[in-house]
């Protein structure tokens, strides 16, 4: 491929992701949404963390996995009671680097 084409790949895919993240800004930015819109669209965020997370924390290369050696499953455990517990952001990254570090040194 030469050095145009290149380019311009990359300008239309700019321009591709570009257009739907900015069209719904530029339309709804004079707007009011409904309060019940407002509450739908704060759940966007959770279900997408969930749908990136759930997969990884239960499937491993084993396939469908519950067991003791799945050990990113059984640190989200503690990581997500500190998270719901505490809400900070850091204290659960920790808490589930620690679990997965202390899971791998005893136990495997």
């Amino acid at each position: 491929m030469d050095q145009q084409t290149i380019f311009l790949t990359i300008i239309g895919m700019m321009v591709v992701t570009y257009i739907p993240r900015a069209l719904p800004a530029l339309t709804l930015a004079r707007r009011t949404l409904p309060e019940n819109m407002i509450r739908w669209l704060g759940y966007i965020p959770v279900s997408v963390l969930s749908a990136m997370l759930v997969p990884s924390l239960f499937i491993t290369e084993r396939g469908f996995d519950l067991s003791v050696r799945n050990v990113f499953l059984w640190a989200a455990v503690p990581t997500f009671v500190v998270c719901w517990k505490t809400g900070s952001f850091v204290g659960a990254v920790a808490t589930g680097m620690g679990c997965v570090a202390l899971w791998r040194y005893f136990l495997l």
